[in-house]
Formats: C-alpha cells, structure tokens, sequence
C-alpha cells in the first residue's frame, strides 16, 4: 500500500492560522496604541492671568512675564486698554482725554467675564490700580499689584512724584485733552535706571494718556464720582504687593500704605535696586519667580 505524507499540509495550515492571527490581532494592538497617542491629555493649564498695563504703555510691556508664565503652565491674557495703540508719532485720539479709570475697568471686566474661570490678575501701575477695583467686584482669584497706583484716600504726593508730574507741566490743566509723556519725564520717573540707549529704545514704543484718568488718580480729592474709590472690604482675594527701592512714582512710602488698607489679605515685597520699570529692568526674572511661588502657596 502507498503511503501518504500529511506533512505539506499541516506545514501550511500551520502558517494560514499564523498568519490570520496576526491580522486579526497584531493590527488592531497597533491601532489601539496610536489611538492612546492620539487621545494622550494636553498638558493642564494650571490657571489664566489676566495682565494689565499702566500708563502711557500698551500689553508690549508684558512680553518677558507673558513668555515665563506660559512656559509654566498658565493661560495669559494681555488686553490693550482703549485707545493706548496709537504710537507718539500719530496723532492721538480725541476720545481718550476724557476716558475714565472707570472704562478702563469696566472693559477689563468685559473681558473677564468671557473667561470660564475666575483669573489670576496682574496689574503694573496704573493697572495696579485697575486691579484693586477689578479685586472689589469680587472678579478675582488673587491679585498681584507691582509698583500699583493709589486709589482714592492715599496720599500719595512725595517730591519724586511732585517731580516727575513738573516735567508735563505745561498741559497739566488740559484734563480732557489726551496727555503727551516728554521723554525727560519718562526718563526721570520711570527708566532711570537703564541705560541712556535702553531709555530712548523703550520711550520709542510709549503712547499717549487720558487726560481725565491721570486727573481722576492725582486729583481724587475733588472728584465727586469717586472713579479711584476700592471698598478694601470687599477685597477677600489673597494680595501681592511688589514694588521698587528706587520707585520713584509709586515709592515704598506709597505702597506700605496700599498694602496696609488691605492688610489682612496682602503680602508685601520690596526688590533693592529696581525702579517704577520693574517689569523690563535687568532682574526682573527674580521678581516673575517671586510672583510664581506665591501663587503656588495661595488657594
């Protein structure tokens, strides 16, 4: 009898289930692990900082603090208030000598309420002071003032702040008119610290400034609507208070007492060998890092 080899066939059944194993099963492993990829969370945002600018400035003046907070986790947000992108070399317009604090910080508001969460604000100068309105309206999770402007019932007339107003002082009666910052007075109250070079770089990118609004903030004693007025008990947020040695607009004399109307949820911080320009000197990476690691501590 003839004998016969099975051999051949089991060899190739051997490699179709092999190889249908492998279609069925090794693909859709492959397929699961690039959707895992594809579906892998973003990286969490830790919170949105709303940044708002002073006077005679646009948001330019938070590109070294927007770049580091970002780089660490949060959201920010840097408004240009109305009317404060027109260069000096243009002329200004007409609106904004009569614009008040108060439209500063209700457009702010504006904005704020567009975002889902309740923000972190940071706020330079005049902004400082737009901050610790924003901060009464319960419209904040914590508010960090650097070198911020006094609100209504702070006097906050030193000689330095005498000084630097003198050098505008031939429109200093035009309170509806939009004001023009002289470049000495730019240079004597705010960048004296930088180099001649640094100054005119810096001066070049300034703007103009409402004439009402610097009224309203110098002259809060004879305005009856009360534009700069903040209700510090209303103010529950957690407070950071920063501000320069060499301060000359808003000086250490200035700031303690801001910091003492909101005494019971404020921090203050003073950094040696900064001036008004904090947030543009050399070193102001030390003062972004101090802000990050007390936000880390605050709820």
């Amino acid at each position: 009898m003839r004998s016969i080899s099975i051999r051949p066939t089991h060899k190739y059944f051997t490699i179709f289930v092999t190889l249908l194993f492998v279609l069925t099963f090794a693909s859709p492993v492959q397929s699961i692990e690039n959707q895992a990829r594809d579906k892998s969370p973003e990286k969490k945002i830790k919170g949105t900082i709303v940044m708002i600018h002073g006077m005679f400035v646009g948001s330019w003046v938070w590109e070294n603090f927007k770049k580091y907070f970002e780089e660490r986790g949060y959201k920010c947000i840097t408004p240009t208030l109305r009317y404060h992108d027109t260069p000096l070399s243009s002329p200004a317009n007409p609106n904004l000598g009569t614009t008040s604090i108060v439209d500063y910080v209700n457009d702010i508001e504006k904005e704020i309420r567009k975002i889902e969460e309740t923000p972190i604000i940071i706020g330079h100068s005049m902004g400082g002071l737009i901050s610790q309105i924003l901060a009464s309206r319960g419209l904040v999770k914590s508010a960090v003032l650097i070198a911020p402007a006094a609100p209504r019932g702070i006097n906050a007339a030193t000689w330095t702040v005498i000084k630097s107003a003198w050098y505008n002082r031939e429109r200093m009666a035009l309170w509806d008119e939009p004001l023009f910052p002289t470049f000495e007075g730019v240079a004597y109250s705010s960048l004296h610290l930088l180099k001649p070079q640094e100054q005119k770089m810096v001066y070049e990118k300034f703007s103009y400034e409402s004439g009402r609004a610097a009224w309203e903030m110098a002259f809060w004693f004879f305005d009856g609507k009360r534009a700069t007025f903040v209700d510090d008990e209303k103010v529950t947020c957690p407070v950071l208070i920063i501000v320069g040695t060499e301060d000359r607009l808003t000086p250490p004399a200035i700031t303690r007492k801001i910091q003492n109307k909101y005494n019971k949820v404020s921090t203050y911080i003073e950094f040696n060998n900064h001036s008004h320009w904090i947030i543009g000197e050399d070193g102001w990476e030390k003062v972004a890092e101090t802000i990050h690691g007390w936000l880390a501590r605050v709820p």
